[in-house]
C-alpha cells in the first residue's frame, strides 16, 4: 500500500487518450529484418509498414549532432567499418552500407519521412552513463517537432525519460526495464527509484521477466505495458496474457 501511494505521488499515470494507441498494434523490433534484410534499415522498415506493424528503432548521435537510426555504439557488427558511431558525421555514416545489404544508415528524419504517419513508431534512445545523453535527447526532439504520426521515445536510462518529462512533456515516453539477475531487494529498490526519477507514460518490459509483480502493479495502476523481444509462439502467448503490446522479431512475428 505504501509503495502504491509513493508510485502515484512520484510517478503519476498518463491520461488514457495520450497513450491509448500504444496497445493497438504489434511492433517490429528494429523493423522486419532477417536474411539479407538488415536491422534498422529502410528495407526492414518498409517490410513492417507493408505488414501494418508498428516500428521499434534505436538512435545514436553522430559527431555533428544528428539522430541516426543505429543500435550499437560501435560500427563493427553492422558494417564493414569499425569504431564508435559518435566519431562519424551523419554524411559519413549515411555512406555506409548495413550488414551485407545496400541499405544505408538512415537518419531519424529519413525514417519519419518513410513512415509518414502510416504506422506508430517507438524510438529507443541509446545512452551510456558517461555519454552526453541530453544532446541526443535534444537532437531527437528537434526532428520530432511537427511530426504528427503516433510516436513515443523510450530508454533504459531514466535520465533520458526524465529529460523528456521536463523538456517535452507532451511526448509519450517509456522506461525500458529488464530485471536480469537483479530480482532481490536491491534490484526491486533500483527499479522503483528508476520509475520515480523517470516518470514514464509506459513501461517496455523484458519478456523473460514476465510475469512480474512490479510490471503487473504498474500496469494495474494505469501504465501501459509493452514487452520485448518476443521471438517465439510461447513468447507471444505470454505477452498476450501479461502485456498490452509486443515488440517482436523472427518467429515472434505472427
Amino acid at each position: 500500500m505504501l509503495f502504491d501511494l509513493l508510485d502515484h505521488w512520484r510517478a503519476g499515470t498518463p491520461k488514457p487518450d495520450k497513450v491509448g494507441w500504444l496497445g493497438r498494434v504489434a511492433y517490429a523490433h528494429r523493423g522486419l529484418h532477417g536474411g539479407a534484410v538488415a536491422e534498422n534499415s529502410p528495407s526492414a522498415f518498409a517490410g513492417a509498414i507493408a505488414k501494418g506493424m508498428g516500428i521499434e528503432c534505436d538512435v545514436q548521435r553522430s559527431s555533428d549532432g544528428l539522430a541516426m537510426v543505429f543500435h550499437d555504439y560501435e560500427l563493427d557488427r553492422l558494417t564493414t567499418e569499425s569504431g564508435p558511431v559518435s566519431a562519424r558525421t551523419a554524411a559519413d555514416l549515411h555512406k555506409l552500407s548495413l550488414a551485407g545489404s545496400s541499405d544505408p544508415i538512415p537518419t531519424l528524419r529519413d525514417l519519419l519521412n518513410q513512415i509518414g504517419g502510416k504506422v506508430p513508431l517507438l524510438i529507443e534512445i541509446k545512452s551510456r552513463r558517461e555519454s552526453r545523453y541530453s544532446a541526443l535527447c535534444l537532437a531527437v526532439r528537434r526532428v520530432l517537432e511537427g511530426y504528427r504520426g503516433e510516436h513515443a521515445i523510450m530508454s533504459f536510462d531514466p535520465r533520458v525519460v526524465r529529460w523528456f518529462a521536463i523538456h517535452s512533456p507532451l511526448s509519450v515516453r517509456g522506461l525500458v526495464v529488464t530485471e536480469e539477475d537483479a530480482k532481490a531487494l536491491g534490484g526491486k529498490i533500483k527499479r522503483r527509484l528508476a520509475l520515480w526519477h523517470a516518470r514514464p507514460d509506459f513501461l517496455a518490459y523484458d519478456i523473460r521477466d514476465l510475469p512480474s509483480a512490479f510490471a503487473a502493479g504498474q500496469r494495474k495502476r494505469g501504465l501501459p505495458l509493452l514487452t520485448w523481444t518476443v521471438r517465439s509462439a510461447e513468447h507471444r502467448d505470454r505477452a498476450a496474457e501479461h502485456a498490452d503490446a509486443l515488440i517482436a522479431e523472427g518467429a515472434g512475428v505472427a
